[in-house]
């Protein structure tokens, strides 16, 4: 294996436990009615682990838009994953935005509760793919 390999999938790696540990903080947060930062974390779990993913195909992004744009292109437009997939991945992404940025959106237990089990198992397909390409 070449250095660069190696350089690359320790990045991998490391994004992909990223996603892990993200994801593990938003039980603490949903305890403690943090909606906002649990719509945060739900967000840069699936982001983590979708750059986790890009960089294993080589695929660049250098920004979140490129990120989900790149993740549409090469993975819901190839059916890998599904529209309803692709929907959700941009819908954490806006939720996240509003939730960061705009101050008079009301982020709360509704919003957030029903995209944990969703959030889990887009993660979960992901590091299956990153692991059967190991």
């Amino acid at each position: 294996m070449t250095p660069q390999n190696e350089n690359r999938n320790e990045l991998i790696n490391l994004r992909f436990q990223k996603a892990k540990e993200t994801f593990a903080e938003i039980e603490d947060l949903v305890q403690l009615n943090y909606w906002r930062t649990a719509a945060n974390r739900l967000y840069y779990t699936c982001f983590y682990a979708v750059s986790a993913l890009l960089i294993k195909n080589g695929i660049k992004a250098h920004t979140h838009s490129g990120v989900i744009n790149q993740f549409g292109l090469n993975f819901v437009r190839t059916d890998i994953f599904s529209q309803e997939e692709g929907r959700f991945f941009k819908k954490l992404f806006e939720l996240r935005q509003d939730g960061d940025y705009d101050d008079w959106i009301i982020i709360n237990e509704n919003d957030i509760i029903p995209l944990i089990e969703p959030a889990k198992n887009f993660i979960n397909k992901i590091e299956q793919l990153i692991l059967a390409n190991a």
